[in-house]
């Protein structure tokens, strides 16, 4: 690991707090969460003001995380459910846990586009913002895909 040495003098309080406290830990310890995405699609929905969105979120780091929200210029709002046994439930959030993937797929856990503000069209693309408890907010580009589209043919 590369390591840049300031002077203390180029620093201000805040900041020189803030690297003395960092130079504290070890590297023995777990590496934060690092997250990325992938899969993200929306099928074209049917209804002019609701649809749904899928994709997974993976962790390489050692640190769990929590997907907390998600927000799209496309609609009024995006709640976050799980599907358990046929039942639906609207969630506050979800677990990413370390080294793992929090998954959203049709019958699953998904996110839904509610009170949409115009209808996405297939080949169109819609962007969602991820926000995390730990780490700093993702914005993920979502292609609207055929409303019958499933990610395991491709079609």
């Amino acid at each position: 690991m590369r390591r840049t040495i300031l002077p203390a003098s180029a620093l201000t309080g805040a900041a020189a707090l803030t690297l003395a406290l960092a130079g504290c830990g070890t590297d023995s310890g777990p590496a934060g969460p690092e997250l990325s995405v992938s899969g993200a699609y929306m099928p074209q929905p049917v209804s002019a003001d609701m649809a749904a969105g899928f994709l997974t979120i993976t962790n390489k780091g050692g640190t769990r995380d929590r997907l907390t929200s998600v927000t799209s210029a496309v609609a009024g709002q995006v709640t976050m459910h799980s599907t358990v046994g046929g039942a639906m439930e609207e969630k506050t959030s979800f677990a990413v846990p370390a080294h793992g993937r929090l998954v959203f797929k049709s019958g699953g856990n998904h996110l839904m586009f509610e009170r949409l503000k115009r209808k996405p069209e297939q080949g169109q693309r819609v962007t969602v913002k991820l926000t995390f408890a730990r780490t700093g907010p993702l914005t993920v580009e979502m292609p609207v895909r055929s409303a019958t589209y499933h990610p395991s043919t491709g079609n």
